[in-house]
């Protein structure tokens, strides 16, 4: 735009005499500053950085791309070295600039698949957190992506570590655990596997089908990660502090960590008999107003409470402890797997405190799940926005109510298959013990 008023003005004045012609210049000068500061003012800056990951703000709207998946020269073996390399260095950024981490600071730790734009939207609302800078946020990924990494390198308000899955699909493309040419096709009828001879023709799951890589995955990485953390990343191996599970596709409020602070503080005061805390909640109506400062303790439930759940040791021990009945359990989800074990492994169901009013969002909802045609992340993400500067002044409430339960605890349904191949099965119980190597099954 600028280049175009530009010459419009010099074709003005080239006509003129050039006594005139200097005059009007002159004129014209404090013109053409004036709108070179309108047009910058008004006209959208994108990074370069942004441009790459197809981003666009304006007027606090966030205009989605679909971004290409960038590709890598790195062949699997290559990414299987890199991944981990990057383990065993399991490099802190910022340390210098924040610290160590002191007992009782938050771990934050995102759960990072390849959805970029959701990514990004979730570091900009965790920076925005009061009290981001004392926290050790995690990373860890089932993606080789160099935007991605990008991203997380340049974080520079809290120290971050950044790590990689290192059974994921991008590093076995080809064979266990991605999808071998020698596995049996997932809707094939068992008899007829059995004449084809395929490898895992003895492990339909519960319904019939056999093993799809794509959703195994996440189960794999979530135990992967749940091991690596709590047991053998030398930094929180031994710490005993909170754990806060966040996926690529939340969003966190500017309060999250005073509300964690708030519900650790309460619990103490009052021995409740809570085993871990929910900061997220899934509602249709957000009431800030009657609902900022209401928590309520109710039996941990996958389909209310896996979103920004908070663990402490002596939880995950008892998660452990019952790692036969996860990794066997016949179900890809491993929030459905958790709450097997709560209620049929564990000495009583786990039992949580959560918040009413969300301190995490989930914006994902244009997921591979998602059947509307009305899908706009726009829409979500700017609701989310607005929600929370709507209640800016109920948020970071000075003392915290334990209401009475107002749902009913949600039951166990039918288990959802896709977990019945013994692969599996091994493959995650080997994560409770460190192995270096990917064994031969």
């Amino acid at each position: 735009m600028l280049p175009r008023i530009r010459k419009l003005l010099l074709m003005l004045t080239f006509r003129l005499t050039n006594k005139r012609r200097l005059s009007l210049l002159i004129k014209l000068i404090p013109c053409l500053l004036l709108v070179t500061y309108v047009v910058n003012k008004i006209s959208p800056i994108v990074s370069e950085d942004e441009r790459a990951i197809g981003y666009g703000y304006q007027h606090d709207q966030i205009a989605f791309t679909q971004p290409s998946q960038p590709s890598t020269s790195l062949t699997p073996n290559a990414l299987r070295a890199l991944f981990n390399s990057t383990n065993d260095q399991q490099i802190i950024f910022n340390l210098d600039k924040y610290g160590p981490l002191i007992p009782g600071d938050p771990v934050i730790v995102v759960q990072v698949h390849d959805r970029i734009e959701y990514l990004k939207v979730l570091i900009n609302s965790i920076e925005s957190v009061q009290g981001i800078d004392k926290t050790l946020l995690i990373f860890t990924h089932d993606v080789y992506n160099p935007i991605i990494n990008s991203i997380v390198k340049s974080i520079g308000f809290c120290k971050v570590i950044q790590l990689f899955y290192p059974f994921s699909l991008q590093a076995y493309p080809n064979e266990f655990p991605g999808t071998d040419p020698k596995d049996c096709p997932r809707d094939i009828k068992q008899q007829e596997a059995i004449a084809l001879n395929c490898q895992n023709a003895e492990h339909p799951d519960t319904y019939g089908h056999y093993r799809e890589a794509v959703y195994t995955q996440t189960k794999h990485h979530w135990f992967w990660k749940m091991n690596t953390i709590f047991d053998k990343l030398n930094v929180t191996k031994d710490y005993d502090g909170p754990f806060v599970f966040l996926e690529e596709d939340h969003y966190a409020a500017p309060d999250m960590l005073h509300m964690l602070k708030s519900m650790m503080d309460l619990k103490l005061q009052n021995n409740l008999d809570v085993d871990l805390f929910t900061l997220g909640a899934y509602v249709k109506v957000f009431n800030y107003l009657k609902n900022s400062d209401k928590l309520e303790i109710n039996k941990w439930a996958s389909n209310l409470h896996n979103m920004g759940f908070v663990l402490f040791r002596n939880v995950w021990n008892q998660i452990r402890s019952c790692s036969k009945n996860f990794c066997t359990y016949d179900d890809y989800n491993w929030d459905w797997s958790l709450q097997h074990i709560s209620e049929k492994c564990m000495t009583r169901p786990l039992k949580t405190l959560a918040v009413i009013a969300p301190r995490v969002f989930h914006i994902g909802e244009c997921g591979v799940h998602h059947k509307k045609s009305d899908c706009s992340k726009n829409q979500l993400i700017n609701k989310v926005r607005q929600t929370l500067k709507a209640a800016v002044n109920y948020l970071f409430p000075s003392q915290l109510i334990v209401q009475k339960t107002t749902k009913r605890s949600s039951k166990m349904s039918k288990v959802n298959g896709g977990w019945a191949d013994i692969r599996d099965h091994i493959l995650c119980l080997q994560q409770v013990v460190y192995v270096d190597k990917m064994q031969e099954f």
